[in-house]
C-alpha cells in the first residue's frame, strides 16, 4: 500500500509539475479576455467606418458647395451691365455627339452670352478639323437666329483649324480671322469605311448576312457594294455638299472669290484664306477683342465639364442605382 501510494503521489506531482497542462489552470478567465478583445476590435472597425463616412458626406457636400459656388459667382460676373466684356465661346476638337464640342454646349454657352447686355460681341474661337454636319447646321442656325434677336456682332477667330464642320460654323459670324498658318476650308463631305471581301475570299471566309430589305445590308464592310448603293450613298453626299455651299456662300457673300476648287475639299493656309475670301484678315483674339470689339476684357462662356462636375455626375449616377436597386429588391413584381 505504501509503495502504491508513492507511486500515485509522484503521478500526481509530475502532472502538476507540467507547465502545459497547469496553464488553463493557473490563466483563469482567459476566455472572457479573449472576447473583450475582440469586442474592442470591432468597436474599433465601426468607429472607422463611421469616420470614413461621415469624411465622404462632408466631402460631396464641400464638391457640391463648390460647384454651386463657382455657378452662382460666374453668373454674377457675366450679368454685369455695367462691365462691358467680349464674349468668348470656344469651337475645340471634333464636332458631334460625345465629341468636345457639342451642339447642345454650344447653344447654351451662345443664348448666356448673347442674353448678357454686358457683351458687347461674341467671338468663337475656333480650333477643330470637323466633324458633324448636323451640330454644325444646329450651331449656324442658332447664331444667326441670336444675332438677328440682339442685334450683336459675333466674329471667329482661327487658332490652328478651322475646317469643315467647323468652317460651316464660322461662317455665321460677320468676320473671320485666322493666324497666317492657320489651315482654313475643305469644304467638303465624307463618309469612309473598309471593305473586307477580297481577304475574305482569300481566306475562305464566307460572310453570312441575313437581311429584310435589299439594302439594309448598305455599307456593311463584309459584303461587296453594287452600284445602285454605292449612286444611293453619293448622292446623299452630294446633297449635304450642296446645303454646305449654300451656307458658305450666304454666309460668306461677295467676299468670297469662287474658283472651280473652292468648294472641291481643299484646304489652305490663312494668308491664302484672305486672299479666297474664306477668311477676312489676320489677328488673334486679344487683337480683336481690342481692336474691333472694343472690349478688351474677355470672359469665357464656353461649357466645360470640370473635375467636380464629373464627381457631382458620378454621384448622382451611384444614388440612382442605388435607388433602382432598392426599388427592385422591394418590388413585388421580378
Amino acid at each position: 500500500m505504501a509503495s502504491s501510494t508513492g507511486i500515485l503521489l509522484t503521478t500526481s506531482n509530475l502532472l502538476n509539475s507540467d507547465p502545459i497542462m497547469n496553464e488553463p489552470f493557473e490563466q483563469p478567465g482567459w476566455e472572457r479576455d479573449a472576447l473583450q478583445q475582440l469586442l474592442q476590435g470591432q468597436l474599433k472597425e465601426q468607429r472607422s467606418a463611421r469616420r470614413w463616412k461621415i469624411f465622404f458626406r462632408l466631402s460631396w457636400l464641400l464638391v457640391v458647395v463648390v460647384v454651386l459656388w463657382t455657378g452662382l459667382h460666374r453668373s454674377s460676373l457675366s450679368t454685369d451691365p455695367s462691365m462691358q466684356h467680349t464674349a468668348l465661346i470656344e469651337i475645340k476638337g471634333e464636332i458631334g455627339s460625345g465629341a468636345e464640342t457639342t451642339a447642345e454646349d454650344v447653344v447654351d454657352a451662345l443664348r448666356e452670352a448673347f442674353e448678357d447686355h454686358g457683351a458687347q460681341a461674341v467671338v468663337l474661337r475656333i480650333n477643330s478639323p470637323g466633324g458633324s454636319p448636323v451640330h454644325a447646321g444646329i450651331i449656324n442656325d442658332e447664331i444667326r437666329r441670336l444675332k438677328a434677336k440682339h442685334e450683336k456682332p459675333v466674329y471667329a477667330v482661327v487658332e490652328e483649324s478651322c475646317a469643315s464642320a467647323a468652317y460651316y460654323i464660322a461662317v455665321s459670324a460677320d468676320q473671320i480671322f485666322v493666324d497666317k498658318a492657320s489651315i482654313v476650308g475643305s469644304i467638303g463631305v465624307l463618309m469612309d469605311g473598309f471593305g473586307f471581301t477580297g481577304l475574305m475570299d482569300k481566306l475562305g471566309i464566307e460572310r453570312r448576312l441575313l437581311t429584310a430589305g435589299d439594302n439594309k445590308g448598305l455599307l456593311d464592310p463584309f459584303s461587296p457594294l453594287n452600284k445602285n448603293q454605292r449612286a444611293h450613298a453619293q448622292s446623299m453626299l452630294d446633297q449635304i455638299h450642296r446645303q454646305f455651299i449654300g451656307v458658305v456662300r450666304e454666309g460668306r457673300g461677295e467676299r468670297l472669290k469662287e474658283t472651280p476648287e473652292i468648294f472641291s475639299g481643299l484646304f489652305w493656309t490663312g494668308e491664302q484664306a484672305v486672299k479666297l475670301g474664306l477668311a477676312d484678315d489676320l489677328a488673334s483674339l486679344s487683337t480683336v477683342a481690342r481692336d474691333v470689339v472694343k472690349a478688351e476684357d474677355i470672359i469665357d462662356y464656353t461649357r466645360r465639364e470640370n473635375v467636380a462636375e464629373r464627381l457631382v455626375k458620378r454621384f448622382g449616377a451611384a444614388v440612382g442605382e442605388g435607388t433602382m436597386r432598392a426599388l427592385r429588391q422591394f418590388s413585388p413584381i421580378h
